[in-house]
């Protein structure tokens, strides 16, 4: 997808140039009005591509340079094929073209027709996979990636729902202070067993920057490639039951302190530290590791370190690294500031030792991992867990290190203003470079893909439309001051389908503010669901936004191919949203962007309308003015959609009123540390969520929408 024509005011070298490096040099507002990218705009993050156009010599040796590598190469940067569809390429008139497959065996690709001795046509009969295509030049062979994609992910084949958490909030009397894989377990055999639920959905796992540098946000991650191991259930490690002597005193030491932690939080004392937790499970964790393992496990470790090859040494060694010269890359010492460098290997080679403990609790978190999605299929859910992928990393972390000739410096990723954050968002993320990605075949996109979608049932995409174009923000500039960078959807599409396909998980894509037209029709197309959360879904504005102003879409008229949900971790809860706390909140933390009274006003119309408008569809209750009766009736109001997967927010089960995250915020609220409380205030345990009378009547609610027949 390219940039639209648009009429230029001074069509120039600068212009052509961005555009040939997939630049905007416009974007659509909020307000439908076209906006042109500055001229410093464009030379900084032409920049951050690698592209000198800070002078105008520059800028037309780059456009030169551009265009002769256009003209010269044999073969592009990379090739995407769709599977059973024959593919055209232009190469060399006298050049040998074949195919050498990934598992094996080659393939000639037929001359062109004598009218086109340059034109190839790939055949359609090629395999899935991730190929290489070779071309002979003058010089000898040249290659290059070909990647063949399926055309679609499959979709579910019934209507199901399930509950939407964040883990960590949800503590159980065995959770270490915050909530764990183990409670990941319970959550799924209680809401697959006992409701029938097919799916719980949880907050990002990935692995966050060690110590107190990062704001706890599971957005703001240090490597997606890996869980975090703070998630790890400790006693039900392998090598727990084989601790004597002193080190079994220590451990039981530190999971009597983990008792302490955990009343505080529970006692509404503390909120949630996963510092803290860490702290103590990492020295248990290590004594743990010095236990001899058995055989059988050993092997399997093995295994897992053999499986993950170059890009677990690069995150265990950045741990290891993090642990002596502190969290950020970038203020490590020069030397060690690149993965490939002779230092680091020194490094590596001195810290072997924990560098191998980080490989080990890899291997331990992949297991319990694991674990999670056989309790979910056991309990009979036909989707089972549904794993969050954050858009981005921190750009002090490990990913940031280990990835970092395939990410942009000098910019960040975010988006533009609109008509819900009227600023605009910055992310403070590092994008992807396009041309990286191409260049190396789609290599790192696609082992992050197969990480994540390792152990799921199913996978939400944060901000999918990243994967057409992202917001790119100079540093130290205004959110507004970006602009749109183009990605290759055939392949970013194409690499995501071919995991998916391979792992047997379905795609949802979280579509939600500023969507660029054709691109949820792009995503549907190619089987990823979409997003739609009922206090959102409005009509849509002339830029593809949902108008918080427009009139609401009757159940009815809801997408069918997409996860629908009152509520996300991003907006109050439902107990919120129903008692108009949650305007008075944005009010004292400075979030408004007009009058409290205006404010509260457009919230009470807002929320009549959706309860006139579930009165009229016969879904209200007939005590249709309580809190718990208004709730239930919005989620058979939600069954009423022909949405395919249906979501609850769990905590609202118990009536929480606190959101986990108030965007906009950064220290004047608890972002990330809330756990699951109850109109009160007050934190409950996983044992009294699953005993809450109230999640009963929301499965009812919810689960007469879905058929009984079918199969994942």
């Amino acid at each position: 997808m390219t940039e639209p024509d648009r009429p230029e005011p001074v069509r120039d070298a600068l212009v052509d140039l961005a555009r040939a490096k997939g630049v905007d040099t416009w974007y659509r507002a909020a307000d439908g009005t076209d906006k042109p990218v500055s001229r410093t705009t464009l030379t900084r993050v032409l920049a951050a591509l690698g592209v000198d156009a800070s002078t105008p010599e520059g800028i037309r040796q780059s456009l030169e340079r551009h265009r002769r590598e256009q003209a010269s190469h044999l073969l592009p940067p990379c090739v995407v094929a769709r599977a059973g569809r024959p593919a055209r390429l232009e190469v060399g008139t006298d050049s040998r073209v074949v195919v050498d497959l990934e598992n094996g065996g080659i393939r000639e690709v037929p001359a062109g027709e004598p009218g086109e001795p340059g034109a190839r046509t790939l055949p359609g009969d090629l395999p899935l996979g991730y190929h290489t295509l070779r071309a002979t030049s003058a010089d000898g062979w040249v290659s290059t990636p070909l990647i063949v994609v399926p055309d679609s992910i499959p979709t579910p084949e019934r209507r199901g729902w399930g509950f939407a958490t964040q883990l960590y909030s949800v503590l159980s009397d065995r959770s270490w202070g915050m909530g764990d894989l183990g409670d990941l377990k319970s959550l799924a055999r209680w809401s697959g067993s006992a409701l029938g639920a097919d799916f719980v959905l949880v907050n990002p796992l990935h692995a966050m920057l060690p110590a107190a540098s990062s704001d706890h946000s599971p957005y703001w991650p240090s490597s997606r490639y890996f869980a975090d191991p703070v998630h790890l259930r400790v006693d039900t490690v392998p090598e727990y039951t084989a601790l004597t002597g002193e080190d079994k005193a220590t451990v039981d030491g530190l999971a009597e302190r983990a008792d302490r932690v955990r009343e505080r939080v529970l006692s509404g004392a503390d909120l949630i530290d996963r510092d803290v937790v860490w702290q103590l499970k990492r020295a248990a964790l290590q004594l743990l590791h010095r236990v001899p393992p058995t055989s059988e496990h050993l092997r399997s470790y093995r295994e897992y370190v053999a499986r993950e090859g170059q890009e677990l040494t690069d995150f265990a060694t950045a741990r290891a690294l993090a642990e002596v010269y502190g969290p950020d890359w970038r203020t490590w010492p020069g030397p060690l500031r690149h993965p490939s460098s002779l230092a680091v290997r020194a490094e590596r080679e001195r810290l072997a030792r924990e560098v191998e403990f980080h490989r080990w609790l890899a291997w331990l978190v992949d297991g319990q991992l694991a674990d999670a999605q056989a309790a979910a299929e056991e309990a009979g859910m036909s989707v089972g867990v549904v794993h969050d992928l954050a858009v981005g990393v921190h750009p002090g972390g490990a990913e940031a290190w280990a990835l970092q000739d395939c990410l942009a410096t000098g910019v960040t990723a975010g988006a533009p203003p609109d008509a819900f954050s009227a600023q605009g968002q910055n992310w403070r993320l590092p994008p992807w470079r396009p041309d990286a990605l191409a260049r190396t075949g789609y290599a790192a996109y696609a082992g992050l893909l197969r990480r994540v979608f390792r152990h799921a049932g199913a996978v939400r995409l944060d901000h999918v439309m990243g994967l057409f174009r992202l917001w790119w923000i100079p540093e130290g500039s205004a959110v507004g001051e970006g602009t749109y960078v183009r990605y290759d959807p055939e392949a970013m599409l194409g690499v995501l389908a071919l995991e998916a396909l391979r792992a047997g998980v379905y795609v949802i894509g979280e579509d939600l503010g500023t969507v660029e037209s054709g691109v949820r029709d792009a995503l549907a197309a190619r089987g990823v669901l979409g997003t739609s959360v009922l206090w959102l879904t409005r009509e849509s504005t002339a830029s593809g936004e949902e108008d918080p102003h427009g009139a609401i879409v009757p159940a009815h008229r809801w997408r069918r191919q997409c996860l629908a949900t009152l509520t996300t971790h991003d907006l109050p809860s439902s107990a919120s949203w129903l008692s108009g706390d949650h305007v008075e909140l944005r009010h004292r933390h400075g979030l408004l962007s007009g009058p409290l009274a205006e404010e509260q006003q457009a919230a009470d119309l807002l929320r009549r309308t959706w309860l006139d408008e579930v009165a009229r569809a016969g879904c209200a209750t007939e005590d249709a003015d309580g809190a718990i009766a208004r709730l239930v009736s919005l989620h058979r109001y939600l069954a009423r959609t022909p949405s395919v997967l249906l979501a609850a927010w769990l905590p609202d089960v118990v009536g929480d009123v606190r959101s986990p995250n108030l965007p906009g915020t950064s220290g004047s609220y608890p972002n990330w540390q809330l756990p699951v409380s109850d109109t009160h205030g007050r934190p409950v345990t996983l044992d009294r969520l699953s005993t809450a009378p109230l999640a009963r009547e929301l499965a009812a609610a919810l689960a007469p929408a879905a058929s009984t027949g079918g199969s994942r």
